[in-house]
């Protein structure tokens, strides 16, 4: 078994918070993990990826070559487009639509989707709308992360233990916060397998 997985965003949507929780999802299933991260402007807004690989033998490089990923999660759209060249013939994108306009000739959000739908095998997340649904904007990444982790390869509840792991320290509400948003992202996904 292994899974090749980009996760795509901009500085301050917490791509390496999501990083983390399959991190410590995947060392709790005994799977093997690498991990690569590229800060971009090292700034809100810059781009930020991060490759992980995952499997259940030895893993010897830590970034993905170009063809190779089973899954992109990216929170921003444009930053998913970015990443096609990454994704594998059988690939999964999971994407929010939801556009962080950080250069003034931003693509048009139309365009944007509709490169990502002629992909095969995609999901489109209002990941900010669920958000503001759940009371908090900052649970986008989870929302997403959720929306992605049927494609993981990782049980449901260990990664949801990771997201708990990882969101404690901040206190039990925050922790309980997170957990929802996660959930509901996972729910959309499962409605969305369902109509498929």
């Amino acid at each position: 078994m292994k899974k090749n997985i980009i996760l795509a965003g901009v500085g301050g949507q917490g791509i390496l918070s999501i990083a983390t929780v399959i991190d410590l999802a995947a060392v709790k299933s005994e799977l093997n993990i690498k991990q690569a991260e590229v800060h971009g402007m090292s700034q809100r807004g810059g781009a930020v990826q991060s490759h992980l690989r995952i499997s259940d033998t030895a893993i010897y490089s830590d970034l993905i070559p170009l063809g190779q990923a089973d899954l992109i999660l990216s929170v921003e759209p444009m930053e998913a487009l970015r990443h096609l060249p990454w994704l594998s013939e059988n690939g999964m994108i999971v994407s929010s639509i939801d556009p962080v306009k950080n250069i003034p000739n931003y693509p048009d959000m139309e365009k944007i989707t509709e490169q990502i739908r002629k992909t095969g095998q995609h999901l489109l997340v209002n990941a900010a709308a669920l958000a503001a649904e759940i009371g908090n904007p900052k649970t986008a990444n989870m929302i997403m992360l959720g929306a992605a982790s049927p494609w993981t390869c990782i049980e449901e509840n260990l990664i949801e233990e990771g997201v708990r792991l990882l969101f404690e320290p901040k206190g039990k509400e925050v922790a309980n916060l997170n957990v929802k948003a996660f959930r509901k992202g996972r729910s959309l996904s499962e409605k969305s397998r369902v109509l498929k």
